[in-house]
Formats: structure tokens, C-alpha cells, sequence
């Protein structure tokens, strides 16, 4: 099978094609066909290294301390259950299926094989299989800090970073969940954030939007571009930060904390569980929930687009078709 190697961090161009055996399903595995997968920041930042100081050495150990210990890179996947286990009775063989494969990852390859008790579910029907592969990590991430959070109808959430996979999802799910919500972006992408249901879109660009006197119940940062003070003179004195950006409070952070009442909610890996994926994917279904797409790449495209993410401007999800060019640009 064609898979996508890496050997050592660095740049784009470590990313190698190379074939691959098949892997073969264990008896509580289904054996998947993957029809697409994306490229998210979490690829980005395991490909590259680049995480922050404050968790260096633990991500270190957890990927590699000398060179990868997962060679095959690809958080999130759509496809097509080829085979599965003598154990398996969640799915059958045609099922098609989307998934996280953030543990162990391995979605940038023609088959992966997965746990039927893991972040797997029935893809929406709505979607195609490029669509549904943006799903399980960006909207699972924005559904888990959303939740956290508790927002009640009719409370002010702003979220920073409104066109990216995390972000487009994030404004959504607000919405849903019954918030006003308020987009933070650039030129550019003011249309697709009002497009996802909006109240408000600011442009960065040309206003600053904590100096405009507005107070809000949750701040949702998403790209980690805003700097916390500005965050902290629009947060309401019972408000709820975000960040699912950084994992570890800063000297600022901490002192928030001690000192007012304000909920301070940093990065966690949300939990991978089929559970999401079904809600996530009768949002969808039902209208509530859109992907916002950008990019198509081929499997053999793949530094091409790996070099287009990490400019750090692109507008929701970056695909990339693994079986064949689903949606041609």
C-alpha cells in the first residue's frame, strides 16, 4: 500500500512516499480503506517538533526522542471497512466509516487498521468521504473545551481564530448550544465566518476588538494569535478563556487565576470516543454543523500541502484524497 513515511522532524520535505505491506486487522480491528485524511496543526506540530518549551520533554518521550516513533502521520480519516475481526459486531465490511487516529496515528496510508471501540462512527450521509475526514479531530476539540465551558443560551462567547478547522467549528457548536457568538478573522474570511452563523464578524486586521468596550462570557482562542491581557479586559469577571492552543498556564495565567474569578479552560486532548463522533455527526445530518473546506491535495501532494498549512492562513480544513481525486479543485 502507498503510505506517507517520516524518518526524522523537519521540514515539509521529510514526508516520503513509500509502499508499504498491508496491515491486518486483529480480532477486535476493522481494517479501513481510507478514502481521505487532512492535514491539521497537530500534523504540523508532530512532523516539526514544534511544540511549546513548557512541554518539550514530555512530548518528546510521548513522540520520539531521536526520531519519530510513529512514522506515518494523519490525526483524522474517512473509508470504507474492507475487513474486520472475528471479535468485531459494530461494523461490516462495506460500512462507511470516519475516525481519529490521534493515538498511534496513521491516516497519510491506503489502509489503517482500528479498534471498533475507539473514535470510529458511521460517516454522516450528507457528507463525502473528504468532508467527514475534517471532523473528527477540529469539531471533537471544539465540542469538548465548548462543553467545559457550559455556555447558557443567550451568553456572548467570541472566538478568535473563526476560519480555522478548530475556530469554523467552534462558531457553530456556540451557536447551537444557543450562544451570540462573535468571529475574530481576517479580511479574507469575513463571508465564510458569517457563512457558519455568526452574529458578528471583527477583522483583525483593522480593529482590535477588545477596544471596542464589548464584554463576553467565554473567549474561545483557537490559534493562540491574541494576547491574553486583550483577552482578559473583554472577559466578564465570572467569564470562561479558552485556549486549546497551550496546554500549560503562563505566569500571567497563573496569576488569573489566583487572583480573580474568572475560569481559566487550556489545551486538552479531547476524549477520543465514538460517543462525539455521533453527536458530532447528527449535527450534520440535521444542518447544525457544516465543514468548511479549503484545499484538496492528492496523497502524493502531500509536503505541497503541508507547506500550505503551516503558513498558518488557511480557511477551515486542508484534504487530502488518498483513493482518488473525490473532489478535483
Amino acid at each position: 500500500m502507498k503510505t506517507i513515511v517520516y524518518k526524522k522532524y523537519g521540514s515539509p520535505e521529510v514526508l516520503q512516499l513509500k509502499d508499504m505491506e498491508k496491515p491486518v486487522p486483529q480480532e477486535n480491528e476493522i481494517l479501513v480503506k481510507v478514502k481521505a485524511t487532512t492535514v491539521t496543526a497537530a500534523d504540523i506540530r508532530a512532523r516539526s517538533f514544534t511544540v511549546p518549551l513548557s512541554v518539550w520533554v514530555p512530548a518528546r518521550i510521548a513522540l520520539g526522542v531521536r526520531k519519530p516513533k510513529n512514522e506515518i502521520l494523519g490525526m483524522e480519516l474517512a473509508g470504507e471497512v474492507e475487513s474486520a475481526g472475528k471479535e468485531v459486531t459494530r461494523f461490516k465490511k462495506g460500512d462507511r466509516i470516519f475516525a481519529a487516529s490521534l493515538r498511534g496515528a496513521g491516516a497519510y496510508a491506503e489502509y489503517k487498521c482500528l479498534p471498533e471501540d475507539g473514535p470510529v462512527c458511521i460517516k454522516p450521509s450528507n457528507l463525502s468521504f473528504g468532508e467527514a475526514a475534517a471532523i473528527p479531530i477540529g469539531a471533537s476539540a471544539a465540542l469538548f473545551h465548548l462543553e467545559k465551558a457550559d455556555i447558557q443560551k443567550g451568553e456572548k462567547v467570541l472566538v478568535y481564530g473563526a476560519s480555522g478547522s478548530v475556530g469554523s467549528y467552534a462558531v457553530q457548536i456556540a451557536k447551537y448550544l444557543g450562544a451570540i457568538v462573535t468571529g475574530v478573522c481576517s479580511t479574507t474570511n469575513l463571508e465564510l465566518v458569517k457563512s457558519l452563523g455568526a452574529d458578528k464578524v471583527i477583522d483583525y486586521t483593522t480593529e482590535d476588538f477588545s477596544s471596542e468596550g464589548a464584554t463576553y462570557d467565554v473567549i474561545f482562542e483557537a490559534v493562540n494569535k491574541s494576547s491574553f491581557s486583550a483577552c482578559m479586559k473583554s472577559l466578564k469577571k465570572n467569564g470562561t478563556y479558552i485556549n486549546v492552543t497551550v496546554p500549560l498556564p503562563g505566569v500571567r495565567m497563573l496569576w488569573t487565576k489566583l487572583t480573580s474569578s474568572r475560569k481559566l479552560i487550556l489545551a486538552q486532548n479531547s476524549s477520543e470516543n465514538a460517543e462525539a463522533l455521533s453527536f458530532l455527526k447528527e449535527l450534520v445530518e440535521t444542518g447544525e454543523l457544516k465543514v468548511a473546506v479549503d484545499r484538496y491535495y492528492e496523497l502524493e501532494e502531500i509536503v505541497a500541502a503541508h507547506q500550505y498549512v503551516e503558513k498558518g492562513h488557511k480557511k477551515g480544513n486542508v484534504i487530502i484524497n488518498v483513493e482518488y481525486n473525490e473532489n478535483p479543485q
